[in-house]
């Protein structure tokens, strides 16, 4: 999905999340490359959350948004077998990074860091699969807030996971970041050592890509055996228990029904 720069700034408090999109004038073109080292280097101070052999040959960082029908096609219909062939075998190190194109973006993505690091995958999938339910909604406060029940919430660690302001101005400084020195024209954007491949990709063409980079000889690192500590806690159910450790900041007040708009950008 491409956006302009206001795009990603402004939503209207009852705008449909499906609806945004645009065109930038600053445009980094398909196969550019990014200098990885501030590629790695990612403002926000926000921790990557790295999936697959932190020292596979190739590191594929994707910048997505949950209100981006195109993000959302990639994850449900991509990713799994993506994940199987490349990040499961040790080829490949996975980053998704947050893009927050407007509020519905910023509250999903804060749902999924107040989860903590076991669930942020889940919590995130959850909503791209979910995206025609709550993305269409008059309410969509309402909706999101549905699908965090099921996942573990209550009404408090959700307007608690909302009022955290450090990781809001975080994904704010990501984002520009992403515009300003990479050149971003959409969502999703992949960078797989550096080279800019935008839009949706099918596995077929993220192979094209990755395939090259894996050295021939490359032989799979052995999978960790972990052994249950003595007295461990039992698995966790099905049901995500959020955490509920994240301090409410004094800054930014929880969202009503309506949605605060994200705080606009000269």
């Amino acid at each position: 999905m491409n956006f302009t720069r206001r795009d990603t700034l402004i939503l209207a408090a009852a705008a449909s999340a499906l609806s945004l999109c645009g065109v930038v004038t600053a445009q980094a073109a398909e196969g550019d490359v990014v200098d990885v080292a501030k590629l790695m280097a990612p403002a926000g101070d926000i921790p990557d959350k790295v999936q697959g052999n932190p020292d596979a040959p190739v590191t594929v960082i994707e910048y997505a948004s949950p209100t981006c029908p195109h993000c959302a096609q990639f994850h449900n219909e991509v990713y799994e077998p993506f994940k199987a062939a490349y990040v499961d075998t040790g080829k490949v190190k996975f980053i998704l990074r947050p893009f927050v194109r407007n509020v519905l973006d910023a509250a999903i993505f804060m749902l999924a860091e107040a989860a903590g690091p076991e669930q942020y995958n889940n919590v995130l999938a959850t909503y791209f699969r979910t995206q025609n339910n709550w993305g269409t909604s008059a309410t969509p406060r309402d909706a999101i807030l549905d699908i965090a029940k099921q996942l573990g919430f209550t009404q408090e660690s959700f307007d608690t996971a909302l009022t955290n302001q450090a990781l809001f101005t975080g994904m704010e400084a990501q984002r520009d970041q992403a515009l300003d020195e990479f050149g971003m024209t959409g969502t999703p954007t992949f960078y797989v050592n550096g080279k800019t491949l935008s839009g949706a990709k099918t596995l077929e063409q993220l192979a094209a890509e990755i395939d090259p980079l894996v050295p021939a000889d490359f032989v799979a690192p052995a999978a960790p055996t972990e052994q249950p500590a003595a007295g461990a806690m039992a698995p966790a159910t099905d049901t995500m228990a959020p955490a509920n450790t994240m301090a409410p900041a004094n800054t930014m007040a929880p969202a009503t029904d309506s949605m605060a708009p994200a705080p606009a950008q000269q």
